[in-house]
C-alpha cells in the first residue's frame, strides 16, 4: 500500500500523469489477483493511500480506470502478438515461402497461427478479465469521449494485428479482422467461463459431476479459431 503522503493534490502536468500511472497501476495490481468485479474505486483509493473523493480528481468513476487498462491492454498485447507473428512468417528468401503461405503446408501453419494467438491471450490473465468486462460495464459510466478514445485505441490496434495476421495466412482484411475480434472476445467469454483461481473453478475440479465445466482456454480458444481459419482458407483465396 502507498504512502498517506500521497494523498496531496498533485498540481503540476507531470505530477498529475505520475498519480494517474500509480492508480493505473494500483488497480492493475488489485483486478489481477481478485478480479476486476470485485475491486472497488474504495478498494483502490486505500492501495494508493488516497480518499476516494480525492480519485475524482483524476478518474471520473472506477470504470474509466479500468477502461484506461484496457486500452493499454490492447496496445500491449498488439505489439507483442505482431512481433511473433512476425517471427512466424514465411521468411522472403525461402523459395517455398509462397507455399508456406497459400500451400499444401497451410493447415499445419492456420493451427500454428491459432495456437499463437490463444497463448498470447492466455499469458493475460488481466487483459482476458477486461476484454469481458469491456462492453458489460466499462464503457458505461463513463464520458463518451472516454469510450471514443478507447474504441479509436482498440480498433486501430485490431487492424495492425489483422495486417499481421494477413502476412502469414491468405485472410482478406474483413476475415483478418474477424478472426481477431473472434480471438478477443472468444478469449473473455472462456476466462470468464474458466474462473480461474476461484472457489468456482475449485468446485467445478472436485465434482466429476461438473467435469463439463472445467474451461481449458488456451486448447479451447485454439480449436476455435483454427476452425475459423481453415473455413477461410477452404473459401478460396482472399482478394
Amino acid at each position: 500500500m502507498a504512502s498517506r503522503s500521497q494523498s496531496t493534490r498533485a498540481r503540476s502536468p507531470e505530477a498529475k500523469r505520475a498519480r494517474e500511472a500509480t492508480i493505473l497501476a494500483a488497480a492493475a495490481r488489485l483486478a489481477t489477483v481478485s478480479g476486476i468485479r470485485s475491486v472497488t474505486l474504495t478498494d483502490i483509493a486505500t492501495e494508493v493511500g488516497m480518499h476516494k473523493s480525492a480519485m475524482l480528481r483524476y478518474f471520473e468513476t472506477r470504470e474509466e480506470i479500468f477502461l484506461r487498462l484496457a486500452a493499454a491492454g490492447w496496445v500491449e498485447w498488439s505489439q507483442a502478438v505482431r512481433g511473433q507473428l512476425a517471427d512466424a512468417a514465411p521468411g522472403t528468401d525461402d523459395e517455398n515461402s509462397a507455399d508456406a503461405v497459400n500451400g499444401v503446408d497451410r493447415e499445419p501453419r492456420l493451427q500454428a497461427v491459432a495456437g499463437l494467438l490463444a497463448e498470447s491471450l492466455v499469458a493475460r490473465p488481466l487483459f482476458c478479465d477486461l476484454l469481458a468486462h469491456t462492453p458489460m460495464n466499462l464503457e458505461r459510466n463513463v464520458s463518451l469521449e472516454s469510450v471514443r478514445s478507447f474504441k479509436l485505441t482498440a480498433i486501430a490496434e485490431v487492424a495492425a494485428v489483422g495486417e499481421a495476421l494477413r502476412r502469414v495466412a491468405a485472410l482478406s482484411p474483413a476475415q483478418a479482422g474477424d478472426v481477431v475480434a473472434t480471438a478477443t472476445a472468444m478469449a473473455g467469454a472462456l476466462w470468464q467461463m474458466a474462473a480461474p483461481g476461484t472457489e468456482l473453478r475449485r468446485l467445478y475440479e472436485s465434482d466429476p459431476g461438473l467435469a463439463h465445466a472445467v474451461v481449458d482456454v488456451a486448447p479451447r480458444l485454439t480449436d476455435i479459431l483454427s476452425a475459423l481459419l481453415r473455413g477461410y482458407s477452404a473459401g478460396g483465396e482472399a482478394e
